[in-house]
């Protein structure tokens, strides 16, 4: 008599999050080209077939893949930016959402560093950044009025200010040193004071 417990069969949910998560890894390892479909089920422990019926394809599986990541990356940074606060906080805020997921779902920001999936055949992070740059450029826009300044302005310093923050990231991904905090309080600090007015020891106003 086999003492083997009885395998669970998953539903079609449990199994779909399953391949997503298999299709993750290998995808942020390889690359779509680099990554076969035999590989994914060979690692999901499933046949060809059962990928075929959840997503039709190789690159369907990678668009689901990047989607999920694209709106867990966005909803992030767009939480952190519907807060009530000054600006300064917000980009703070901000800048601390793309650097936590950078360091929780690691896998997940170098896929939408690489290949572009059909639906966004621009590239996932430019998309995103696309829809980042607006948000931010309303902010600044009301800033800049309130302070007298040109409120049109605020479209292209939304694009300085998300693109150092975005070039950061990346860079940041891969050194993980400083820490997240202390990298967005030196990011804010450029952004907000300038070169000329840099401080010595920057910290975060939305942290106590």
């Amino acid at each position: 008599m086999s003492n083997n417990p009885p395998r669970t069969r998953m539903t079609g949910l449990q199994r779909r999050s399953q391949l997503i998560d298999v299709g993750r890894g290998l995808f942020a390892a390889k690359g779509l080209d680099g990554t076969t479909i035999e590989e994914i089920a060979a690692c999901a422990g499933v046949s060809k077939p059962v990928i075929y019926e959840h997503f039709g394809s190789k690159e369907g599986l990678y668009t689901q893949v990047v989607d999920h990541e694209f709106r867990l990356l966005l909803d992030a940074i767009n939480a952190a930016l519907t807060e009530e606060a000054k600006p300064r906080v917000l980009v703070e805020r901000a800048a601390l959402a793309l650097l936590t997921y950078i360091e929780d779902r690691t896998e997940g920001f170098r896929i939408l560093m690489r290949d572009a999936p059909p639906s966004q055949p621009e590239g996932a992070f430019s998309t995103l950044l696309s829809h980042v740059t607006a948000r931010v450029e309303h902010i600044l826009s009301d800033e800049f009025s309130r302070r007298g300044l040109s409120g049109e302005d605020g479209a292209m310093y939304a694009q300085m200010l998300v693109g150092m923050v975005a070039m950061t990231g990346q860079w940041w991904q891969d050194s993980r040193q400083p820490d997240k905090h202390t990298v967005a309080a030196h990011l804010v600090n450029l952004a907000w004071n300038g070169l000329t007015g840099l401080k010595r020891d920057p910290e975060l106003m939305s942290e106590g």
